[in-house]
């Protein structure tokens, strides 16, 4: 089977960053005489409860989604497939036009109380306890508080983060800084092509990654009267088994070995918890303290830390991997997507081209 190979990712982040190495290579493509499909994910403004148009993807699960897509036209023949998403989410709405469009379950239920309820169905399932929740969530930032240091390197200040208000609870179970923090402008773009295309481009070999496999789960509704179904996470755990499987690769064992990176979707910390059980990185829930003393499981920092661009943050996360494996010694990166209160999940497994 051909394979779908990522050679160039880029972002823009409140106007800083360039476009400019993939829009160049799309240019080249075009002037070789090859189409491009273009996956878009949409932005905030676009109407949640509409169907989804032909090539667009929407929801926080929808760049897996648009990646998985992307895999199956490559290994159908198409020679390029470009993957992008923009939302000006800072300064292209006001604050009461950004609180009507997130409210997804309407005013009454916002995502807050939402995922507050989600996670104690979930504390209940795993026969936990709200402080043992807390606990982990503390555990959470601090592990996300480091990978956004590691990724910031010299250019990281304490101002970078949140005042001292954020960390004061906004839910029974949840503070500010648990939260994912939408307030950025946000545009990016991958460029996926197959074997033949990074070869007439001359595309260097360590700016190849492979897309190896995508695995997706979506239970049939969203919303509070399905918190039970996701909270148990099992489409979360197919989608990752369905990934691995696809690709012959036993990421837990790669990962834990350190020659393997990962982006788990941290919207709220009920997510990322389920992900680190689904996958097999921990057996309990009680384990995941002592897992994060000693793996960080962003390579962004998180959608507090690193800003959460409402359907793109899994886009994001794609771009940063794609950098990390270029330049790093890790051969696999895993990056998830969650979207809605959890009714979509997406697992997908890049690695260094062989």
């Amino acid at each position: 089977m051909p394979s779908a190979l990522i050679i160039s990712a880029a972002k823009t982040i409140d106007s800083q960053g360039s476009q400019q190495h993939c829009l160049a290579l799309e240019q080249q493509i075009q002037e070789k005489g090859f189409d491009i499909k273009q996956l878009i994910i949409e932005p905030l403004s676009a109407d949640w409860h509409s169907p989804e148009k032909d090539g667009h993807f929407r929801s926080g699960c929808a760049p897996i989604e648009a990646l998985s897509k992307a895999k199956i036209l490559i290994d159908a023949g198409a020679e390029a497939v470009v993957i992008s998403g923009e939302d000006h989410i800072k300064s292209g709405y006001t604050r009461d036009e950004r609180l009507e469009k997130m409210a997804v379950y309407g005013a009454q239920y916002p995502l807050t109380e939402a995922y507050n309820e989600l996670a104690t169905h979930f504390i209940t399932r795993q026969k936990s306890t709200e402080d043992e929740f807390q606990r982990i969530a503390h555990a959470l930032f601090e592990n996300y508080q480091l990978s956004y240091r590691n990724t910031l390197s010299d250019s990281f200040t304490p101002e970078q983060l949140p005042d001292d208000r954020w960390y004061k609870p906004i839910t029974s179970l949840f503070r500010g800084v648990d939260c994912a923090n939408p307030l950025v402008d946000f545009s990016g773009r991958m460029l996926i092509c197959s074997e033949r295309l990074a070869q007439q481009l001359n595309i260097p070999k360590n700016e190849q990654i492979e897309v190896k496999a995508v695995g997706l789960g979506r239970l049939e509704g969203d919303g509070r009267d399905y918190i039970g179904k996701i909270s148990n996470y099992e489409h979360l755990q197919n989608a990752y088994q369905q990934c691995c499987q696809t690709a012959d690769v036993d990421f837990a064992k790669q990962f834990r070995q350190g020659d393997a990176l990962l982006e788990v979707y941290t919207c709220y910390p009920v997510v990322p918890m389920a992900f680190l059980l689904a996958s097999g990185l921990v057996d309990h829930l009680e384990e995941i303290s002592e897992f994060l003393n000693e793996h960080t499981i962003t390579v962004t920092g998180g959608m507090n830390l690193a800003r959460a661009p409402w359907n793109n943050p899994a886009l994001n996360g794609l771009i940063t991997m794609y950098h990390r494996l270029c330049s790093g010694t890790e051969t696999y990166g895993m990056v998830h997507g969650n979207g809605g209160l959890g009714y979509r999940q997406g697992v997908a497994l890049v690695a260094k081209a062989p």
